[in-house]
């Protein structure tokens, strides 16, 4: 519906953002790391046996009843499955029912940042609204950063649209996604609020993602006030260790 008229053309509404072809070799989301490295949809070879899978784990497994209902907005020709896409149909399974800049709670977004730094300084801003607002002591929280690609068409309203950028209100940009999102856009690409210079993806659908690979673990210290530190977890090497039977 985009190519033609759109429900953004006349009648004093603002004009369709631009369609670009979007090539991010390199793009980053972090998660928290209680979330599995290797989940359900990793081990599905393919996507069109995901609903019937789930429905089978689901009799066992309460929450995954949640999961089949969120993921039924995805059509099944544009989901994921096998090695490093768990982290992908994540975001679509687990949809926050507050919502986030590009969704109402309605529907499932994978964001991700074209460095790790934007990563970190979108996730720390919202780990801190978190913190705050459940008046948490101080404490450490361990954060997974996964590595994948982007390759798609998205509307990019990067250098301009300020009302969808507004670090305050997502009125206008859940706004935004709603009727692209309803004219069959793929996500939008947009400036980061949260980390001057950084620029983020908000894509709709799962087969627009490339396979994920762990990258960093971090650690956001929060002290009760604010993250007043990120730090970067790396293994020891362990050597002279005795041989287990």
């Amino acid at each position: 519906m985009i190519a033609g008229g759109s429900r953004f053309s006349g009648g004093g509404r603002s004009p369709t953002p631009p369609l670009r072809r979007i090539r991010w070799t390199h793009a980053y989301r972090i998660v928290p790391s209680r979330f599995p490295p290797v989940g359900l949809f990793d081990r599905i070879a393919e996507p069109k046996d995901i609903d019937a899978v789930m429905a089978i784990e689901s009799l066992t497994n309460p929450r995954l009843r949640d999961e089949i209902g969120a993921l039924s907005l995805v059509p099944p020709a544009r989901r994921v499955s096998g090695p490093g896409t768990t982290p992908i149909m994540a975001a679509f399974a687990h949809i926050p029912p507050e919502g986030s800049r590009f969704s109402d709670g309605h529907w499932g977004v994978f964001y991700a940042a074209h460095s790790v730094a934007t990563a970190i300084e979108e996730t720390v801003f919202h780990r801190e609204a978190f913190l705050a607002a459940t008046h948490e002591p101080p404490t450490d929280v361990q954060v997974r950063c996964y590595k994948t690609a982007i390759a798609g068409k998205l509307h990019d309203i990067r250098g301009g649209w300020a009302a969808e950028h507004d670090p305050d209100s997502y009125a206008a940009s859940v706004k935004l996604a709603r009727a692209l999102r309803d004219d069959g856009s793929n996500g939008i690409v947009y400036d980061s609020a949260r980390h001057e210079g950084g620029e983020c993806v908000a894509v709709f659908y799962p087969d627009l993602v490339a396979p994920c690979v762990q990258a960093e673990h971090l650690i956001y210290r929060w002290n009760g006030a604010r993250v007043e530190a990120v730090l970067k977890v790396t293994p020891v090497e362990r050597q002279g260790l005795p041989r287990r039977p």
